[in-house]
């Protein structure tokens, strides 16, 4: 009977804790939908103005990376020089490889 006792004084403290912790989960969420819809309506307004995105100005060690079949390098030095994340870092190597014909 020893162990009741703090498991009900616990049990509160859980349960706060949790019912916290799904609310900022979910204000994070709703943040990131709110986003993701006003880069949807950017992209949409661009398009339809034919307004395009300018190519960032690449340091030439991506390129050398790229040439050399340094796919990860190329992309870790394009990390470095625009502090992109990985998705959008590894999307823009790609695009530079195929437009230059090297995939």
């Amino acid at each position: 009977m020893e162990w009741v006792l703090p498991f009900v004084v616990l049990l509160p403290v859980v349960l706060v804790l949790l019912v916290a912790g799904s609310g900022r989960r979910a204000a994070a969420e709703r943040q990131e939908r709110r986003l993701a819809a006003v880069e949807r309506k950017l992209d949409l307004i661009m398009a339809n103005l034919g307004i395009r995105e300018p190519e960032p100005d690449l340091p030439g060690v991506v390129l050398q990376e790229l040439l050399a079949g340094r796919k990860i390098q190329a992309i870790k030095a394009y990390r470095a020089a625009t502090g992109t994340g990985l998705k959008e870092a590894k999307d823009a190597v790609e695009l530079l490889a195929r437009q230059r014909g090297l995939e």
